[in-house]
Order: structure tokens, then C-alpha cells, then sequence
């Protein structure tokens, strides 16, 4: 079937895409956990994004992933008491602090990128090239609406 062709109705395509989004994430906190016993999804995202940005203030956090302060605040606490992030002065607000990944943390952070790439790579073995380009488009696509 190709993407412009439907063969079941439109609200049945959305449930299986809740269904099959809900199997994902499911997977996706299980991984999180095998990573290390102490995360969450939520706090394993929070880790990655504080690699991926280079560090930020924990307001940033809950304005980047729509939580309130006080859950980012215990997210940060757990990932700090595992030694996963660490804390510097903010330069521009000598009250505020970065929150960034310790090399603990983003060592962890490596290792899981490379397991998660492997895993990947392991469930599309069997993909097309074009199947994949696809789905990557369709994925950013989704992500890029707004909310």
C-alpha cells in the first residue's frame, strides 16, 4: 500500500497509531530502566536533553517538557544522587544554576545511544532504504506539529 492509499477508515488508522505509539513508549521506559535501575523515562529524557542543549536551568526543563517545577526539581534530584548531572553557577544569574550531564552521565549516555542505535538498526534490518527514509519523514512530521 502506498501512503496516498487508504484501505480502512481514518479513525481506525488513529487508534492503531495510539496503540502502536503506546507500544513505543513502552518499550522506551523499559529501556530506561535497563540503562540504569535509578531512571525514569522522564529522567533519562530530562539527562539527554541536558546533553543535547549543553545545559540548562531547571525552569528551562519545565518549559521544554511542559512539567511543573517541582517534578523537574525531583526528576533532577534522583539524577543528581546518582551521580548522573552536576551543577555550576549560572553566569548570567549568579542565584540560578546549569544543570548539565556529569561524565558519569554522559558516559551512560553514550552507552545508551549506541544500545538504542543497535536495537534500531536490529528491528529495521529488514526495512528498505526508502521504508526508512520514509518513516523518518513521517516521524519528524509529527513532531514538528504543534501540540
Amino acid at each position: 500500500m502506498t501512503p496516498t492509499t487508504s484501505a480502512r477508515p481514518r479513525t481506525e488508522s488513529i487508534d492503531s497509531i495510539q496503540r502502536e505509539l503506546t507500544a513505543f513508549s513502552r518499550r522506551a521506559r523499559a529501556l530506561a530502566s535497563q540503562i540504569h535501575p535509578g531512571l525514569t523515562l522522564v529522567s533519562y529524557a530530562i539527562l539527554d536533553h541536558l546533553r543535547e542543549c549543553g545545559g540548562c536551568r531547571g525552569t528551562d526543563l519545565a518549559t521544554h517538557f511542559l512539567l511543573d517545577k517541582s517534578t523537574v526539581s525531583r526528576q533532577v534530584a534522583t539524577l543528581e544522587k546518582l551521580g548522573l548531572i552536576e551543577r555550576s553557577p549560572d553566569p548570567e544569574d549568579q542565584r540560578g544554576q546549569i544543570i548539565h550531564p556529569s561524565d558519569r552521565g554522559a558516559e551512560l549516555l553514550r552507552a545508551a545511544g549506541e544500545q538504542r542505535r543497535q536495537a534500531f538498526l536490529s528491528r529495521l534490518a529488514h526495512w528498505s532504504d526508502e521504508d526508512i527514509e520514509l518513516f523518518a519523514s513521517l516521524l519528524e512530521r509529527y513532531n514538528a506539529e504543534p501540540r
